[in-house]
């Protein structure tokens, strides 16, 4: 709201700018000549300017527009949402927050980002299977390269080599809720799962494909895979506290805070593969967006 006010408060000063300015001409044309009519040079360059300040501020309400679009989205079931944001909020800050504290201390930040590498290395099949299904086929051979690289000599995917500068193989992210947003598939409605956190209708495919793409959910027995899952989530956690209480400390609402900033997240990279989309699809092959 107050972006919005904000960038009300400069159109309506702009148009007074602009009637003022043209104001003053005609004052000064009045003064200047006395009982004669307008040069005609003076008459082209204000009908010109106002013309210019009419497309200036069409421009700046489109993007406007354009803006609070990309933040909007249904929330049909918010006392649902709003509850599970609370659940979410006591367990981070009861249990999460504190162990993550913990573990801080006792282990180096060097030693949690090779843990962070690792478990980003095996995340590996369903950013590949993404990218090829979003025939993305320069960034599946990207991540596959990468893979590769980084199992066999960054130690099982404890370093990143090959984001170095000899091979410069970038980091990558994307899912299958990316994908689906690539084709057009749009949002649905907001959702807040208990401990998964904030999603979508689209993007709570992405929970099922976790499940069945990432290595660690093939873990026996099954109280095994809940303690690896619930060791790299605290390893995160230790390397982006304060993330969260930001974001909570700068919101009027955290609840609105959230999905607004979230939203906003994931269309970006969905903008974001679907420009490089348009770049690397082979001709003939048409996605709609």
């Amino acid at each position: 709201m107050v972006a919005s006010n904000s960038e009300q408060i400069f159109l309506k000063s702009k148009e007074t700018e602009s009637e003022n300015e043209l104001s003053d001409d005609k004052g000064d044309l009045e003064d200047d000549s006395v009982g004669s009519s307008k040069s005609p040079e003076m008459s082209v360059k204000s009908e010109s300017g106002d013309a210019g300040d009419k497309e200036y501020l069409s421009n700046v309400a489109e993007e406007e527009g354009k803006e609070e679009e990309t933040l909007t989205i249904a929330d049909p079931i918010e006392p649902f949402n709003r509850a599970m944001f609370q659940f979410n909020d006591k367990l981070y800050f009861w249990i999460l927050k504190p162990v993550a504290q913990g573990y801080n201390k006792v282990v180096p930040e060097g030693a949690r980002v090779s843990v962070k590498n690792f478990f980003s290395n095996l995340g590996f099949p369903m950013r590949f299977v993404s990218f090829l299904l979003q025939a993305d086929f320069s960034s599946a051979a990207t991540e596959l390269g990468r893979f590769a690289v980084n199992t066999i000599w960054g130690i099982g995917g404890l370093l990143d080599p090959s984001s170095g500068k000899e091979l410069n193989l970038a980091k990558q992210d994307t899912d299958l809720g990316i994908t689906l947003g690539v084709y057009g598939v749009g949002q649905g409605f907001f959702i807040v799962w208990p401990v998964v956190g904030p999603s979508s209708v689209r993007d709570s495919v992405e929970i099922a494909g976790e499940y069945f793409l990432y290595p660690v959910s093939y873990i026996n027995p099954w109280y095994a895979w809940l303690g690896v899952r619930s060791y790299e989530v605290v390893n995160d956690t230790s390397l982006r506290i304060g993330d969260y209480e930001s974001l909570k400390e700068a919101a009027i609402d955290p609840y609105v805070a959230l999905r607004n900033a979230y939203i906003q997240y994931r269309q970006k990279k969905v903008k974001g593969t679907g420009s490089k989309q348009d770049q690397t699809t082979p001709a003939g092959v048409m996605l709609e967006k």
